[in-house]
């Protein structure tokens, strides 16, 4: 699994690996997610809270479903690891939950021992500097991460070497578009964090925060989107220039190039990559949709041609 020159360190917890070093940008953000574990469990979280969860997601549902059996499956920023425990409840495949947050691994793997899950393993390294063997995984997700690197093309760049020919890679960025109403929360978070009334007030605006949900899993969504120390914004056209650049063949995205909807039964059938017109439209959409009012993160899916 792991390069031959890559250092592995096996710790007391017997289902976490350590490769090589950090780079500062990664020990920065494992600074902030040891502070603020995301997205982190309930005290009274089980594994079937967790399936279910996931089960309610169309995409996540549907993807267990067409990525079959015995594959092998890396989660790249896996945080606290649901969803790559959620991949390995009642499947042969092997998967990999893998990130910079020592802390956040423990907390994912504390859980998958209490719950007897067997198939995955969670392994602490820096992404950028590039730990694992090529060509070795079935599919790669990476969402909600390469935007928390130093550089996200090299990210990407470098997790596309981890992907067999005709296997699949799924990455998701913040848009430069769609995470509008956010940047504009910030802004005012910044500018009031200062007074008591900053946070109270975006807890009126954020919808997440408006939800009925504990106060571990508002805060630790409050940090992550307001706090965090590191974070950049992308479009459909600089992702795609990435796809085309790593010998990657686009399949489809969230929201989809060509405006249409996405097809969730069918998630690796390829679409269309629309023009410029309409991947800019699909985007700035998003600023109306749920995804723009819960953070603007969008989804481009892809395969490693031979």
């Amino acid at each position: 699994m792991f390069k031959k020159n890559v250092e592995v360190r096996k710790l007391s917890e017997k289902n976490i690996i350590q490769v090589g070093s950090k780079r500062h940008t990664a020990e920065l953000i494992e600074q902030f997610y040891t502070k603020n574990a995301f997205p982190n469990y309930e005290d009274f979280e089980t594994i079937y809270d967790v399936e279910n969860t996931f089960k309610k997601n169309k995409l996540v549902a549907n993807l267990k479903r067409s990525v079959g059996w015995r594959k092998r499956i890396i989660e790249v920023g896996s945080g606290t690891s649901q969803l790559s425990i959620a991949l390995a409840i009642g499947t042969n495949n092997e998967i990999v939950a893998f990130d910079t947050t020592l802390e956040s691994l423990r907390i994912g793997a504390a859980f998958s021992e209490r719950h007897g899950i067997d198939n995955c393993i969670f392994v602490n390294g820096d992404l950028i500097n590039d730990p694992f063997l090529e060509d070795y995984f079935d599919l790669v997700w990476c969402s909600g991460v390469l935007h928390h690197t130093e550089n996200a093309e090299k990210g990407f760049k470098t997790i596309t070497k981890w992907v067999r020919p005709d296997g699949y890679v799924i990455i998701g960025l913040y848009n430069l578009y769609g995470r509008m109403r956010t940047v504009f929360r910030q802004l005012l978070y910044k500018s009031l964090r200062k007074s008591k009334f900053g946070q109270s007030l975006l807890s009126l605006l954020d919808p997440v925060l408006r939800k009925r949900v504990s106060e571990t899993r508002k805060q630790a969504w409050f940090r992550d989107q307001y706090e965090n120390p590191v974070e950049s914004l992308h479009t459909l056209d600089e992702v795609l220039q990435w796809f085309d650049a790593s010998g990657i063949e686009f399949i489809s995205s969230i929201p989809a190039c060509d405006t249409s909807p996405f097809d969730y039964e069918n998630i690796f059938s390829k679409k269309s990559r629309g023009n410029k017109a309409t991947r800019f439209l699909s985007q700035v959409l998003m600023l109306f949709s749920r995804s723009g009012s819960e953070g603007g993160l969008f989804l481009v899916i892809g395969k490693k041609l031979n």
